[in-house]
């Protein structure tokens, strides 16, 4: 009996063992990211990049930057100031007597001004070369500033005749102010007639005087004809 009941209970263990699924090793989960690969390990033949060194504008600015941080104050920040248009060379021919004498002419015709005078205003002014700028910005033949040439309508400065025109149309009129005192006249075509009203004559200054003395010397042999009143 004791063995029939030991054989029922192998052949029971043995039918078990057939029927129930084999387990299955439990498995990882598949990582979420791809494992980041190590920094390549700096070379240390290669030489530290220097940032470029700072003009001596640029230390006073960070001085003054610094400086105003330590006291709490602000700074408004620094904008570079745009630079000039490029002026026309100056190294220009100057214009040959058969070209400019008839706008010198046809201006002192129009405006009733000794052409002598108009020549010699730009002979002083500019050698005659439609080109030159000086150094304050005056443009052309007979050097008129931006301001004056806008008020006189002229288009370019450094078209001969429109520069021409509008020179003898300002010295007509600074002759009609200072009733036909053309050294007057001449001081402030340089300098400007507010000087010449505050000085009540020609104003001591060196550069206008020379200017002025200039001009007259020029014209001293036909002196200029008076402007017509």
């Amino acid at each position: 009996m004791k063995l029939y009941l030991a054989g029922a209970l192998l052949a029971s263990s043995i039918l078990s063992a057939q029927t129930e699924p084999p387990t299955k090793p439990p498995t990882e989960p598949a990582p979420l990211t791809q494992p980041v690969p190590a920094a390549a390990a700096p070379d240390a033949s290669a030489k530290p990049v220097q940032p470029p060194p700072l003009s001596p504008l640029d230390l006073q600015r960070e001085a003054a930057r610094m400086q105003a941080q330590s006291v709490g104050a602000h700074l408004i920040p620094w904008t570079p100031i745009s630079q000039p248009a490029a002026q026309p060379n100056v190294d220009c021919d100057p214009l040959a007597n058969e070209v400019i004498a008839p706008l010198i002419d046809s201006a002192a015709k129009r405006e009733q001004v000794d052409p002598k005078l108009i020549r010699a205003v730009i002979e002083q002014e500019s050698g005659l070369k439609p080109c030159a700028v000086s150094v304050k910005g005056a443009q052309g033949l007979m050097q008129l500033m931006p301001g004056t040439a806008a008020q006189l309508s002229v288009g370019d400065a450094f078209e001969p005749a429109q520069n021409i025109d509008a020179g003898a149309r300002y010295l007509k009129q600074l002759l009609d102010k200072y009733k036909g005192n053309v050294a007057q006249a001449l001081a402030a075509y340089n300098a400007g007639p507010g000087e010449v009203d505050k000085a009540g004559g020609i104003p001591n200054i060196v550069e206008t005087k020379t200017y002025v003395d200039a001009i007259l010397r020029k014209v001293s042999a036909d002196p200029p004809k008076p402007a017509d009143k």
